[in-house]
């Protein structure tokens, strides 16, 4: 994965990759005060289309209200505007964007109101998260050591960058055990979420998901919701237990960074097969059709650069 691109917009300018630099003194620097969003544009026949770009940009919005600030310097439209903008200049036909809410320079310790919201936006190229051998075979995963944010902790629906802490500590912890990816409970013993995507399971051909009290709202599994049902699957929430990852059909995982993952072995057991499930290759099949734009049911979910 290479992050550089020509161009970074931050705050309504394109500025040269290298000359992109925040402060030192910034207090998202020191006390996490962040937040951001995780977007992907694909190639169509069509050209570049950024999927679901305005759920993406209002979840955004949604997060900073959360986490506190008053209000940002630019509407929703005017960042949609500018994620095309950079995505053009930048020449990309495929891409990961990155929008982030950041403080000025100004140190004012723990006081949200006495910093003021910048907004930068980068684009870059990149593949599957987990990996392309992971999409096609699956990936290995256990169950974190660390416990799922309470909900009324850090707030479990802001994608705020201080959140991630969590995420970082789960995952180096999985990777330096020999696994692809953690899987965290939440603070009641449930399955919640991985460090980076929503988790799905397959069994006696229903498909079931968590709650979403302790867990991020996903945009790629509410777009999964729709698609499972037009294939004619039944799609429950309900809370999972860790044993019920054991005796899983399948199981796979979503966000957009992973796209559409899944998991061939939990805790060192094998899930159903050991390998990517029927179930789950054709989820994977379909949710591909709709972000390359082949398939004009889902053709409102595509943002045309």
């Amino acid at each position: 994965m290479n992050l550089e691109s020509k161009y970074i917009w931050m705050n309504g300018t394109l500025v040269e990759y290298e000359k992109a630099t925040v402060h030192f003194l910034s207090p998202s620097l020191h006390y996490g005060i962040g937040v951001f969003e995780g977007i992907r544009c694909y190639n169509t026949d069509k050209g570049p289309a950024v999927f679901r770009l305005r759920q993406h940009m209002e979840r955004f919005m949604d997060s900073a209200m959360i986490l506190g600030f008053r209000s940002l310097p630019y509407s929703a439209d005017e960042l949609i505007e500018a994620v095309k903008l950079t995505i053009r200049e930048n020449g990309f036909k495929e891409c990961y964007i990155r929008p982030l809410v950041y403080c000025d320079k100004i140190f004012h310790g723990l006081n949200l109101d006495a910093t003021k919201p910048l907004i930068g936006i980068a684009t870059w190229e990149m593949g599957s998260y987990l990996g392309a051998e992971g999409v096609e075979n699956g990936v290995r995963a256990n169950v974190s050591s660390f416990t799922r944010h309470h909900p009324n902790v850090t707030m479990t629906k802001s994608k705020s960058t201080g959140n991630y802490t969590n995420s970082v500590m789960a995952k180096t912890e999985s990777i330096r055990l020999g696994f692809d990816e953690a899987i965290m409970l939440d603070p009641q013993g449930y399955v919640a979420e991985c460090t980076g995507e929503n988790i799905f399971l397959v069994r006696n051909g229903k498909i079931v998901t968590t709650q979403t009290a302790a867990v991020l709202e996903g945009i790629t599994r509410d777009s999964l919701f729709t698609i499972i049902q037009d294939l004619g699957y039944e799609i429950m929430e309900q809370m999972i237990s860790r044993d019920q990852l054991y005796i899983s059909d399948e199981i796979f995982v979503c966000g957009t960074a992973a796209e559409i993952t899944p998991v061939r072995e939990v805790d060192f057991r094998n899930v159903g097969s050991g390998k990517r499930g029927p179930v789950t290759a054709q989820i994977q099949k379909a949710f591909n059709d709709a972000i390359h734009g082949r398939n004009p049911k889902y053709s409102s979910w595509l943002e045309y650069v």
